[in-house]
């Protein structure tokens, strides 16, 4: 066993979260799992394995993930989701790891699929992100949607061997709701911090967000599955910065409201 941590946060990720936690079986002693209420028998299905369950409230990412780290047994943290797994490739990696300078941070490679069609190009196809550091010189930030690592400086950067299997997207209605979903959080985030939806970046942006993933990186290689990658993230675009304009119209409304009951 490794002395380093596996920390999931999760919700209602009861038909996937056990493809997770089959593969990290006889890495470490220590799998926390950090349940923001589950109704459809997530915590049943984690009961059967040999894991830390935590059950508490949703703070946004950044913040909630900060919350599960702190109920880590060490401090070498590597941080999946529900839908999640590692391969075995990257399991003899983290097997073979031996702890270094707290400042080292490991980026790991993963293979996303659309169903079963790993995808390859587009969007999804290189992807690299760091999700084994220590808590001590790492913290994710407070942002409640597209969370990032906050890195210290003179972070030092290294790659694991081996593949994160990120199977996130079931089907269009799934990705359908995630997408809008993360588009109402975009449009918050953006509102607070005083950005506007232009004319430009709402009927621009979804354009070339669409060129770019399915033309310039090469989506249609991944062939239906790539075209709907593409055409939902333009969507997701689009939608973001119309939440955005409605955000800012429901604030002008508010306002005159508020200024004739003055």
């Amino acid at each position: 066993m490794q002395l380093l941590s596996i920390v999931i946060v999760c919700k209602n990720e009861a038909d996937i979260i056990a493809t997770s936690l089959q593969s990290l079986l006889g890495l470490t002693d220590d799998i926390v799992i950090y349940d923001n209420g589950s109704d459809d028998g997530t915590r049943e299905v984690v009961k059967q394995y040999p894991v830390q369950l935590h059950e508490g409230s949703w703070e946004g990412f950044g913040k909630t993930k900060n919350k599960a780290n702190a109920l880590a047994k060490y401090d070498w943290i590597m941080s999946l989701d529900a839908d999640e797994a590692i391969d075995e490739e990257l399991k003899r990696s983290l097997m073979q790891w031996q702890p270094e300078n707290e400042a080292t941070v490991y980026e790991i490679a993963f293979k996303n699929f659309f169903g079963n069609r790993h995808l390859k190009y587009g969007e999804w196809g290189t992807d690299y992100h760091v999700r084994f550091f220590n808590r001590n010189k790492v913290t994710w930030d407070e942002a409640p949607v597209h969370e990032n690592l906050v890195l210290p400086p003179g972070a030092i950067p290294k790659r694991l061997k081996g593949f994160i299997l990120h199977r996130t997207l079931r089907n269009e209605e799934d990705y359908r709701k995630k997408m809008l979903d993360y588009a109402m959080r975009g449009a918050e985030k953006y509102y607070r911090q005083g950005k506007k939806a232009t004319w430009l970046k709402l009927h621009l942006s979804p354009f070339f967000t669409f060129v770019n993933y399915y033309i310039l990186k090469l989506g249609f290689l991944d062939g239906k599955q790539g075209y709907t990658i593409a055409r939902m993230t333009a969507w997701y675009t689009r939608m973001k910065y119309t939440k955005l304009k409605e955000l800012y119209k429901q604030l002008a409304v508010d306002s005159r409201q508020y200024g004739q009951s003055s």
